[in-house]
């Protein structure tokens, strides 16, 4: 057993403890345990570009990756699962006082490259350039994680670190890693022509969601007759993101009423943590971004409406920083539209915040007064509902992935028109040639038929009289 726990913790895999037994064994009483372990998923792509940088840092000179990311994404794992069997220090950057950090990373240094760094280190350039003279002799990676935190302990470290990597990159072998979870902090430290650390970094990365294929993989290595209302389940609750999937998966809740039922927990991680997640982009003026997020979730998508709903009157700048900077909504326009169009509808990026926003938002009151159990009952209610809203960015999703397409939308006639008519996905195949037209629904016993040849009419007329068109219905049995 010893051997067993030293190996689990050697290639840091995180296990849960689901099951054990007491049994005597000559006199000594002995546990064994069934364990439950999520292994490491995907990320393929970005451990060969980590390992060829790192090859280059260790080789020629020093190297800077930057490496950004919302929270819970599965930054930390997968740079550590890059370092695995070379040299590593790493160096979690926590708020706090700059001499007592710098006091914690100098032991830290000291025990992982085995060389004696003075505890009375009091500032982290000093500790910085005694890490980058380090590398003059040795080949080592030095991972800074959290690195935005720097701005709030003491800004001058930006500048500082600019003056010692200018001077030792070029004669050193450090794999340098600096990681954020905080995007406009990251973005405007390592891309902003302003600032000291402008142009330093060799590569930059950013790390997105599972795809839909690794969903699938994770439901079928731990419930192997799992459903395509699991799979659905899993992607509307957790959009994808690493940490959300880990915590259902270690807890085995593989179907809709056990996530929903995890969720509701008095303890659960989900119910704080798209406030969490976003103060920390925000600051103080969280309160504005939180209604039009809340307003959009709840389906007032359009300016006019985000106007009378917020009553706010700079709703428009907002929104502009909610896409540009921040990278949380998206602007939705029926395909082929002008970028200059008034037809706009708004839509919230992050499949865990549309679900957050939707329900743990609006329903706060049951939350703090702990009537977990009704605000359940809420979102089991409406989730075939709302579901059916998320099956549609599934497909969406699903075609992106797939390559085969070179323009993926929506398309829906504005209110000037006699006649609506709205197809959900229109995807334009990469030969310029061929387009989908695809209704989106939950069962396909609900798909009328009829009325869906008369919408693809009035589209081949409108729009897509060029193309030779594919007709379908998507429903859950297509996932």
């Amino acid at each position: 057993l010893s051997e067993l726990f030293a190996t689990f913790a050697d290639v840091r895999l995180k296990f849960t403890v689901v099951n054990f037994t007491q049994v005597s064994l000559t006199g000594v009483k002995v546990e064994l345990f069934e364990i439950s372990v999520m292994r490491f998923y995907y990320r393929e792509k970005e451990l060969v570009l980590l390992e060829k940088v790192r090859q280059v840092s260790f080789s020629v000179h020093s190297q800077m990756t930057v490496l950004t990311g919302r929270r819970r994404i599965g930054k930390t794992s997968l740079i550590l699962k890059s370092c695995e069997n070379t040299p590593t220090v790493y160096l979690f950057v926590s708020r706090g006082n700059e001499t007592m950090l710098c006091n914690q990373f100098a032991q830290v240094a000291s025990r992982e490259l085995n060389t004696f760094i003075s505890p009375d280190i009091s500032s982290f350039s000093n500790l910085f350039e005694t890490l980058m003279g380090i590398g003059r002799n040795m080949s080592y990676n030095l991972i800074i994680d959290e690195f935005q935190e720097f701005f709030y302990i003491n800004e001058t470290v930006y500048s500082q670190m600019q003056d010692i990597w200018d001077r030792y990159k070029d004669t050193t072998h450090v794999n340098l890693i600096a990681s954020g979870s905080v995007y406009t902090l990251m973005h405007r430290i390592f891309m902003d022509y302003k600032e000291p650390l402008y142009g330093r970094c060799d590569s930059v990365m950013k790390l997105r969601p599972f795809e839909t294929t690794i969903l699938k993989e994770i439901l079928s290595d731990h419930k192997p007759n799992y459903t395509n209302e699991d799979l659905l389940a899993l992607y509307t609750f957790t959009g994808g993101v690493p940490k959300y999937i880990e915590n259902f998966i270690d807890n085995g809740c593989m179907s809709v009423d056990e996530m929903i039922d995890f969720m509701m927990l008095p303890d659960s991680m989900f119910q704080n943590e798209g406030k969490t997640l976003l103060i920390q982009e925000f600051g103080k003026k969280y309160g504005n971004y939180f209604a039009i997020l809340s307003a959009i979730a709840n389906g007032d998508n359009t300016i006019p409406k985000l106007n009378d709903t917020t009553g706010e009157t700079t709703v428009t700048g907002h929104l502009k920083r909610l896409e540009e900077d921040y990278e949380l909504i998206t602007k939705k326009r029926p395909i082929f539209a002008k970028d200059g169009t008034q037809t706009v509808r708004f839509e919230i990026s992050d499949l865990f915040l549309r679900f957050w926003f939707r329900y743990f938002t609006k329903y706060n009151d049951l939350i703090e007064t702990g009537n977990l159990e009704l605000l359940g009952k809420i979102i089991k209610d409406d989730y075939p509902t709302y579901s059916g809203l998320t099956l549609e960015m599934y497909f969406r999703q699903k075609m992106a992935e797939s390559k085969e397409f070179r323009n993926i939308g929506s398309w829906w006639q504005t209110k000037k028109e006699k006649i609506p008519c709205e197809i959900d996905i229109v995807g334009i195949y990469a030969d310029d040639k061929h387009a989908l037209v695809a209704e989106v629904k939950r069962q396909r016993k609900n798909f009328k038929p009829t009325e869906f040849r008369e919408k693809v009419e009035t589209i081949r007329t409108k729009i897509l009289s060029k193309y030779e068109i594919d007709s379908r219905c998507l429903s859950m049995d297509d996932m």
